[in-house]
């Protein structure tokens, strides 16, 4: 189910994973320095909020290099400023809520080329427009608790922990208990399945996945993913594969995706797809849902009344960049090139080792004092800003946080101020 890797004083205890509970602030405080006042209240605040008040009062010693927000700087495709403006009067109609029929079309013949699922998807009933991931991973939460009725037990959505914000998020705008799956070195950086009882299994609303995952860029393979979807359909649940990385791998080999494993019917399974890490448009704020027709179908409910629309003129822009393939070769190329330089630049430093996919590294600094304490030194003494990694992640059923000591650092820059970040990361480091 996963791949071999040694294990870590960061892994989790392998005991079922059935509760979770807060880890004290004394525990904090031994391992990452001063706990903050209130940890209940930090676990519900954005990352960059805390980041920000942690480097407040500290003046960089160098440029400033900002490698703590997930979004690309690649240059976006040239066909974007055409395409809008040719569909400048869309601006002023109100668009269908489930998507343009283009649109729809687009999405479905991209996902039957990248993961021919065994059927081709159907664009009226199995795919959806979203103002990106984020808006849908966050409101599929809601719409699941809806969906997925006679639980036995309290609700509860299950989330890879580290993890995205919305999912959490999600969660709690459902009204259901968010329990987070520890995603350690020893578990391959995934979810370990077997570690989850089926009490558990049995009250769980949703399961939200991330393949390639962030932050630490873990790819699940075609037997674990397949396993998800039997205990889905076994426990009644719905699965959130968030897919938004899955173009920008960096082995050559394209992750598989959930569709490729869910046919005939897609039952149980939504997959969520965007183009901002693919072709580089962060802004456009323009993705898809794909799956199961039957929860899709109350989703667009949910958005009917919830979310707004989608401009046609992005839409239309979506329609161009996913019949173009040349465009996120290119991209993938130049996040190929960065990652040689880590290799070069990095080598076995920090615990790194050459992800499978996405931008991220994940460093393990616990040897240098931490991860906040790390984040504040980076700042002071080399001008990089990254992510204390106890601020992606939340406290587990054992009491410990898997992102303490770890920092997460997105390869967004350019190649020339990515070696010149790097090569500062390690001279502050050693």
């Amino acid at each position: 189910m996963r791949r071999a890797v040694p294990p870590s004083r960061h892994a989790e205890s392998k005991a079922p994973f059935n509760d979770r509970r807060s880890m004290t602030a004394a525990t904090a405080a031994s391992q990452n320095g001063p706990a903050e006042a209130s940890p209940a209240k930090a676990e519900g605040r954005s990352p960059f909020v805390r980041l920000h008040e942690l480097l407040a009062d500290i003046k960089p010693g160098k440029p400033a290099i900002n490698l703590s927000v997930g979004e690309p700087q690649h240059p976006i495709p040239a066909f974007v400023g055409p395409v809008l403006q040719a569909h400048l009067n869309d601006f002023g109609r109100y668009p269908a809520n489930k998507g343009t029929e283009g649109f729809r079309k687009a999405a479905a013949a991209w996902l039957d080329q990248r993961y021919k699922p065994g059927r081709p998807i159907d664009p009226e009933t199995e795919v959806i427009v979203l103002n990106g991931t984020r808006e849908g991973l966050f409101l599929g939460a809601i719409a699941a608790k809806r969906y997925v009725t006679q639980r036995a037990g309290p609700p509860a959505i299950l989330i890879p922990n580290p993890f995205y914000a919305a999912y959490s998020a999600g969660a709690a705008a459902a009204d259901c208990e968010p329990v987070y799956l520890p995603t350690t070195r020893a578990t391959g950086f995934l979810p370990d399945l077997d570690a989850i009882d089926e009490a558990l299994l049995a009250r769980t609303v949703a399961f939200y996945i991330a393949s390639p995952s962030n932050p630490q860029g873990a790819v699940a393979d075609e037997t674990y993913l397949s396993r998800l979807v039997k205990l889905a359909r076994r426990f009644g649940f719905l699965i959130f594969a968030d897919e938004c990385y899955c173009e920008i791998y960096l082995n050559g080999r394209p992750p598989h995706g959930m569709l490729q494993v869910s046919g005939p019917d897609f039952a149980n399974i939504v997959v969520f797809h965007s183009l901002s890490k693919r072709s580089n448009l962060p802004g456009l704020r323009v993705g898809f849902a794909a799956g199961d027709r039957r929860f899709l179908a109350r989703y667009v409910e949910l958005r009917n009344i919830a979310a707004p629309q989608v401009p046609v003129p992005s839409q239309e822009v979506a329609i161009a960049a996913y019949a173009d393939e040349a465009h996120v070769e290119k991209n993938r190329e130049l996040y190929v090139s960065k990652f040689d330089l880590a290799d070069q630049i990095i080598g076995n430093r920090y615990g790194y080792q050459r992800p499978a996919g996405g931008f991220f590294l994940w460093l393990d600094v616990a040897a240098q004092g931490g991860d906040e304490i790390v984040a504040k030194k980076l700042w002071r003494d080399g001008g990089l800003r990254v992510i204390p990694g106890h601020y992606l992640a939340r406290d587990g059923a054992d009491g410990r946080n898997p992102g303490m000591g770890y920092i997460r650092v997105a390869l967004v820059q350019d190649k020339e101020i990515t070696a010149e970040a790097l090569h500062r990361l390690v001279a502050v480091l050693g």
